[in-house]
């Protein structure tokens, strides 16, 4: 191998490869980005067997090579390379050279053949989207999944067409988050995405203003985009049919400024318990909306909010976490939380906002 690519180009890339590149004991060579140089390309890729990453990156090629250089390392190093344009990398028996104007740099690597190939999902079942909007649908739900792999459709994040738009739903049995982002009804089959990795896939595509074309097949979803291509390992699985358990008639209604919510959430986690509750009274007859968190030893406080209320008088506890991770996914400055009644769960949406829907089930005292 023998070639000449831009260093700005050549960072960003290989930052992207490394990490996704895995660490498994029997395995070493997963750690390792391959380096495919040939036609006047360098094909990069990296895999940890669920997430396969694959970018072709023009460069000046003047002999073809493959090499399995170690990622953490060579990653480490490009970027590190300050004031270089370009970058003249050299592969000969299990080495790489790396030469700038100021160094020349020698990487031992690992035999190539033993990298594992990265599955490629066929164009036949594949509709485009906004890589932003995909974005944003995943960001706006994925932390409510199941970190627990015991149920492996609540440890990911639930994707499937409706009309007029593509849906993202994930629970973690405790709190729901549903998110619709509109595009043309796309042609796909509902899909399970692993928890475990959206946070490289919306890593890799929050740099994406443009469309991405999204490959789906039995077991692996594929991003394809700019001489890039993303895959996943999908969850065979049935996912809870949740639209059962949103309420469909609330007695007690509270709307309030989110910012208003977020600032008493925060002074909840001072003075919460081991089970982080916070206790949400609501007499609209008296105009009253508080919140209380209780410490038997540090001590407790209560805030009450100003807020436009409607219905019943209602109390429940709520792990305050659980309130405020949603938030970040609500674009309007107002909140509704409406209440279906006794031990029944709180549906928090953005004002004027029905593509988003959270929903959170009461502690018990």
């Amino acid at each position: 191998m023998k070639v000449e690519c831009v260093q700005e180009k050549l960072q960003k890339i290989i930052s992207q490869a490394e990490k996704i590149s895995g660490k498994h004991l029997n395995l070493p060579v997963l750690s390792c980005i391959l380096l495919n140089a040939k036609k006047g390309q360098l094909i990069i890729r990296s895999t940890n067997l669920d997430l396969g990453f694959e970018s072709c990156l023009p460069v000046r090629v003047d002999e073809d090579g493959v090499l399995a250089v170690p990622g953490a390392l060579l990653s480490s190093f490009i970027s590190n390379l300050q004031g270089e344009k370009s970058v003249k990398l050299k592969g000969e028996e299990n080495t790489l050279s790396v030469m700038t104007s100021k160094s020349r740099t020698i990487i031992r690597c690992l035999p190539p053949e033993d990298f594992p190939t990265i599955p490629e999902v066929s164009k036949e079942r594949s509709f485009e989207i906004n890589a932003g909007d995909f974005v944003k649908g995943l960001k706006a739900v994925w932390y409510s999944s199941s970190v627990s792999s015991v149920k492996p459709e609540l440890s990911s994040v639930y994707i499937y067409p409706e009309e007029g738009s593509v849906v993202f739903a994930a629970t973690d049995s405790f709190r729901l988050a549903e998110k619709k982002v509109k595009t043309k009804t796309p042609d796909f089959e509902r899909l399970l995405l692993p928890f475990k990795n959206i946070p490289e896939i919306i890593r890799i595509l929050e740099g994406e203003s443009g469309m991405v074309e999204v490959r789906v097949s039995k077991n692996q979803i594929a991003f394809v985009f700019g001489g890039t291509y993303l895959t996943s390992r999908l969850i065979d699985g049935t996912f809870p049919d949740y639209r059962q358990i949103l309420p469909k008639d609330f007695k007690t209604e509270a709307v309030l400024l989110k910012e208003d919510l977020a600032r008493s959430l925060k002074m909840a986690t001072i003075f919460s318990d081991n089970f982080n509750q916070v206790n949400m009274s609501i007499a609209p007859s008296e105009k009253k909306f508080e919140l209380t968190t209780k410490n038997n030893v540090l001590g407790e406080n209560t805030t009450t909010l100003d807020a436009a209320l409607s219905g019943e008088n209602a109390e429940a506890n709520f792990n305050y976490r659980y309130v405020a991770d949603c938030l970040q996914s609500i674009d309007t400055d107002s909140v509704s939380l409406s209440f279906a009644g006794p031990s029944r769960p709180v549906v928090i949406r953005g004002i004027g906002d029905r593509s988003f829907t959270y929903l959170v089930m009461p502690m018990n005292r």
